[in-house]
């Protein structure tokens, strides 16, 4: 069952392939049950969640070349430039090509784009509301999750 409700590790032996035994399984209901939770939060900004991530990519860092957003929210060009191009259209963003290297378009936030994080400001006081866990509890998920994702990296 996926509800939890078996101990995973007693019946790897007896038959490896049950559901509640993959890890995938419980971080692809999790990553679901975000979407979900993000949705319902981002309502008032207007975004979705991954427009939600390029908007604190930029907030964070002011400007960033179109490469350095795609690596730093793991997106590839065929889903990150149709993103952009929609994001440009709402009044988001401005994609411009580099001065100093034409091949590389660099986006920053508009004005608009800008003041939009005033309304996402409190967005992830109530995602970490949502998902139950204290700052500490969320700080070592955190920290074991990037170890997994390194590690799926390096294999």
């Amino acid at each position: 069952m996926a509800d939890g409700s078996r101990t995973p590790h007693a019946e790897v032996e007896e038959d490896p392939l049950l559901l509640d035994l993959h890890l995938c399984f419980d971080l692809h209901n999790t990553a679901r049950a975000f979407g979900d939770v993000y949705r319902r939060v981002l309502r008032e900004t207007g975004l979705t969640y991954p427009q939600y991530l390029v908007m604190v990519t930029l907030w964070e860092h002011g400007e960033l070349p179109v490469k350095r957003i795609s690596q730093l929210l793991r997106l590839d060009s065929g889903t990150l430039s149709p993103l952009l191009k929609r994001m440009e259209a709402a009044g988001l963003l401005t994609r411009n090509r580099s001065l100093a290297d034409e091949r590389s378009v660099i986006v920053r936030p508009t004005a608009e784009g800008t003041a939009l994080r005033d309304t996402a400001r409190d967005v992830p006081r109530e995602i970490h509301a949502a998902a139950g866990l204290s700052a500490q509890e969320a700080s070592a998920l955190q920290q074991s999750l990037r170890r997994l994702a390194a590690s799926l990296d390096a294999s």
